[in-house]
């Protein structure tokens, strides 16, 4: 004996519980998203984060600045040391 199972038709009710199923978690998701950016990545705090970046950008650009060899220093330096290192 061969038992046939019974198919399931799609209707246009089950459809719509379907869908209505998968839109209601979205509001909840979408909540808990603005809960998380409000208090890890809000724009005070991004903007704090950015400016302290920028400051540390602008440290090392000042101390590259200050502390950089000219090119012609460093050959001058190169010339003596290639004479040093030939006595």
């Amino acid at each position: 004996m061969v038992v046939k199972k019974k198919k399931n038709k799609m209707t246009l009710d089950k459809l719509a519980i379907m869908v209505a199923n998968g839109f209601s978690g979205v509001d909840k998701k979408f909540e808990d998203f603005e809960k998380r950016m409000a208090t890890k990545v809000g724009l005070e705090n991004l903007e704090t984060r950015l400016s302290s970046k920028i400051e540390g950008v602008n440290n090392r650009i000042d101390d590259l600045a200050v502390n950089r060899v000219k090119h012609i220093d460093h050959e001058k330096l190169k010339k003596r040391i290639e004479i040093l290192e030939k006595v």
